[in-house]
């Protein structure tokens, strides 16, 4: 934990006073760990992200506070911004998200990984009827089946190896299969696992002519893909889909801040909450991460949880 001065909010800028923050465990536990690639430390810096991987670094990017100063349709209001974990903010008023008066503060945390979910979708383009597999019951991959759940499709499984994942699959009425017992001859599978196993059922998954879209970040890994036996006699195509940029199918008509407000709005339903696996105070946080980020966790998004502080703090 470290303390800094914060400036007064200049002209087209907001004071935030954090309220709640989300540990986004996938790509934290990689920050937190030291596995970012140099080849790719610019494009994963986190929008607000000060100091450079390896440490110290200040990152995070699930953050949800209220308006203390700032332009007058702003103030008091609840906001969602991509900013680290941190008790106080300045940020330019462009950068925050009003939360919808439906949405509890404690569940926009979430709207990060929503948007990512959404930009996975457009992506993977289900159509009517399609037979969808989604690998990887995550914070991620549990957030595309979400998604999907609403969606008109002759199937869709959620497949995970952790029996875990039933309280959330049952949340969404989710078929949630083991990869053993998962059917094949989808039209579009989606990996979210982050294992190299996880990829190859994925592939094994997806039938002749059939799209899988990679949401999983390997980091420094980098897991063998197998592209023998019948990859190319199926001519499957193996896509990419990063939150970085918008979709392609979705760029020319939707920007970020499109697909971010569509993530709040989304978080109205209240089985998200399934999602928050638990909380812990701001205090704590160095414990909190070293034990979120633990490989056995099981944990989807662990919550941080800031206290009312003295106006005058600066920290």
């Amino acid at each position: 934990m470290r303390r800094e001065d914060l400036p007064a909010p200049g002209s087209g800028e907001v004071l935030v006073r954090t309220r709640h923050t989300g540990i986004s465990r996938g790509t934290e536990t990689t920050v937190f760990q030291d596995r970012v690639p140099p080849e790719v430390a610019d494009q994963m810096r986190a929008p607000h992200q000060e100091g450079e991987f390896g440490g110290p670094v200040k990152y995070g990017y699930l953050n949800v506070g209220v308006v203390e100063r700032g332009p007058a349709e702003l103030t008091g209001r609840t906001v969602f911004s991509l900013a680290p974990h941190q008790d106080l903010l300045v940020l330019p008023a462009a950068d925050v998200h009003v939360v919808p008066d439906d949405v509890p503060a404690r569940r926009a945390v979430l709207a990060g990984t929503v948007e990512t979910a959404v930009n996975g979708v457009w992506e993977a383009g289900p159509r009517l009827g399609d037979r969808v597999a989604v690998v990887g019951g995550g914070m991620v991959g549990g957030t595309v089946a979400a998604l999907l759940a609403g969606f008109p499709l002759d199937r869709l499984q959620l497949v995970d190896t952790d029996p875990r994942r039933r309280a959330l699959a049952d949340a969404f009425g989710l078929e949630l299969v083991a990869p053993d017992d998962a059917a094949g001859d989808c039209d579009v599978v989606l990996h979210a696992s982050g294992t190299e196993a996880g990829l190859a059922t994925a592939l094994e998954l997806a039938g002749a002519d059939a799209t899988v879209v990679e949401m999983s970040w390997f980091g420094v890994r980098s897991p063998r893909v197998p592209l023998g036996a019948a990859f190319h006699a199926r001519r499957l195509q193996l896509r990419a889909s990063q939150v970085g940029e918008v979709a392609q199918a979705r760029r020319a008509r939707r920007s970020r801040a499109d697909r971010l407000d569509l993530a709040l709005r989304t978080l109205a339903d209240d089985r998200f909450d399934v999602f928050l696996s638990g909380s812990s105070p701001f205090a704590d946080l160095p414990a909190t991460m070293a034990r979120v980020t633990d490989p056995q966790s099981s944990t989807l998004c662990h919550v941080i949880d800031y206290p009312a502080v003295d106006p005058e703090s600066r920290s």
